[in-house]
């Protein structure tokens, strides 16, 4: 297998991506949060005591997602032109659904802008209810879909 992250002497090194084509990208991640039906209960009627949990996260995640070249070595600073951030709630299993959607016109792909929005929107819901219940998991981030660029699409198979 050959890395296209290092170079010949085995430094590390961007990719340069100057010689691709600028395309639309698009790419979704997800994550989950698990807690307990009565959190999520709280989070729901705006009772947790630190505020709009889901509001906060949204806000978070956006910002997270713009500031992936901050925190992920080698990764390229892109313009993004959006970048989305929605929950889906489950009273029955108490889980949380984190899904992160962003869009850019440029020469490399942006999943990990998806990745890191996904993540830290529920490393955010995680910190506005650890004073209510320290017990919420976070799990199971993933690339759910991604268009543009040479290698076409990706969309998961979800299990049941």
């Amino acid at each position: 297998m050959e890395f296209n992250h290092f170079d010949e002497e085995g430094n590390a090194v961007m990719v340069d991506v100057s010689a691709k084509q600028e395309t639309l990208r698009t790419a979704t991640a997800g994550a989950e949060v698990h807690m307990s039906g009565e959190l999520l209960a709280a989070i729901r009627t705006g009772t947790v005591a630190k505020g709009d949990v889901l509001g906060v996260a949204r806000l978070a995640g956006i910002m997270a997602a713009k500031k992936t070249p901050d925190l992920i070595p080698l990764s390229h600073p892109l313009s993004l032109h959006s970048v989305a951030v929605d929950f889906e709630q489950d009273s029955a299993s108490g889980r949380i659904g984190v899904r992160c959607t962003v869009r850019a016109f440029e020469r490399t792909g942006v999943e990990m802008e998806a990745m890191t929005g996904a993540a830290v929107a529920a490393l955010t819901i995680y910190d506005m209810c650890k004073g209510a219940d320290k017990s919420v998991t976070i799990g199971d981030i993933r690339l759910l879909y991604k268009e543009g660029g040479k290698s076409g699409v990706y969309r998961r198979e979800e299990r049941p």
